[in-house]
């Protein structure tokens, strides 16, 4: 081809460009790229990329070979793998895993930290209040039907230890128990209204210590509904003869009980706070009430029944075994009966009136005594049950031996 031809031809065509040009067009490429390292530069990483590692090592071109690699050159393979996270050693590899798996472990104890007793888990859910003031006691009996001397720092806990639930009221309460029945027991051979006195005393108490042995205090609108039918009751009782005298305690038990009904069904608290609380109301008017039943007995069966439960409460706070005990304050109630029968018309048969409420008074006794009750419990329901449930048997069993 003719060199003018070839000229025309290639006339538009961009300059080629030769070997300086070359290495100028590559240059302006790569102007804006990041500086490439050195090869003093290439075996250090970044500052501040990773933490605490340690150092990239730019393999050399006979590891990259070994490797697989097709014979790049160093500087290429150190920066493939210049932001990579270094690759462990030998050694390394295993701790450094085991150290990254277990890092946030809690610390095992050494073999003189395991040597310790533990704490346990009914000890480590006892209440804050117990470090400020209360000082827990560890030498705690087993479950016995006698029940605990010591009193409990928290009845959970109690219960978790496999401690007894029962802690009997104590001197205190029984002294006011025994002064309480022998008012009663004196101001019945004066006649009903003079047992009028001791006896409403005896059916507040009752009333008061039965809310509270259930665990719902304040409960001043139920005690006051309690309190209300006892009275009720004892007007009722005055106000008919002698042998209707029942008829009138039963009549008001049922009225205050479809009374208490209607006003648990008018509250706005939940179902089964509802149904707690008429339990509870229920069951304290019906206490309370049935107490009447010592102005409804003849007044001689009265002084028998109280004398005998007041020598029953007192003999069993003398400290005895558990069997004994009960044995013991069964006996000197009987006994007791059998006294104080000799002096009214009751007789010899003043041995079993004294013998069943002496049975009853324990078992009033035992009811105080349950579910670590406090010190207001045992200075209402702990004075007044052994008295309150003895009162239908001094009834019933003075009719029968009067």
């Amino acid at each position: 081809m003719p060199a003018a031809a070839a000229a025309e031809q290639t006339a538009y065509l961009p300059p080629f460009p030769g070997p300086a040009q070359g290495q100028g067009i590559a240059a302006e490429q790569t102007a804006y790229l990041p500086p490439y390292p050195g090869p003093e530069q290439q075996a250090v990483a970044p500052e501040g990329w990773f933490r605490d590692e340690a150092p990239v090592q730019a393999p050399t071109p006979a590891q990259d070979r070994s490797q697989g690699g097709q014979g790049l050159p160093a500087a290429a393979a150190a920066e493939q793998t210049a932001y990579l996270p270094p690759f462990p050693g030998p050694g390394q590899g295993q701790q450094q895993g085991a150290a990254e798996q277990t890092a946030y472990l809690p610390p095992f104890p050494g073999p003189e930290q395991q040597q310790e007793p533990q704490m346990s888990a009914a000890a480590a859910a006892a209440p804050a209040g117990a470090a400020a003031g209360v000082q827990e006691v560890t030498d705690w009996s087993p479950p016995t039907l006698g029940g605990n001397t010591v009193r409990a720092v928290d009845p959970a806990q109690a219960r978790a230890e496999g401690r007894s639930p029962i802690i009997d009221p104590g001197p205190q309460p029984a002294i006011l128990t025994a002064a309480l029945g022998l008012l009663l027991a004196l101001a019945a051979v004066l006649g009903q209204f003079a047992l009028l006195v001791p006896l409403i005393a005896l059916q507040g108490l009752t009333a008061a210590g039965w809310f509270r042995l259930n665990g719902m205090w304040p409960a001043r609108q139920g005690i006051a509904l309690a309190f209300a039918g006892a009275l009720a009751a004892d007007a009722a009782v005055l106000a008919v003869e002698d042998t209707y005298g029942a008829g009138a305690i039963v009549g008001t038990l049922g009225a205050w009980v479809l009374l208490t009904l209607v006003l648990q069904l008018r509250s706005q608290a939940d179902p089964d706070e509802r149904m707690y609380g008429l339990m509870a109301s229920v069951a304290s008017a019906a206490l309370a009430i049935i107490c009447a039943g010592y102005l409804a007995a003849d007044t001689a069966a009265v002084t028998v029944g109280a004398a005998a439960v007041a020598v029953a409460v007192f003999v069993r706070a003398l400290p005895l075994p558990t069997a004994t005990s009960v044995g013991v304050s069964l006996a000197a109630a009987a006994g007791a009966g059998v006294a104080v029968g000799g002096l009214t018309s009751v007789g010899v048969g003043g041995a079993l009136l004294g013998l069943v409420a002496g049975v009853c008074a324990l078992t009033g006794l035992r009811v105080a005594a349950y579910d670590y009750p406090s010190k207001f419990v045992h200075m209402t329901a702990g004075v007044a049950l052994p008295l309150a449930a003895a009162a239908p048997a001094v009834y019933l069993i003075g009719r029968v031996v009067g």
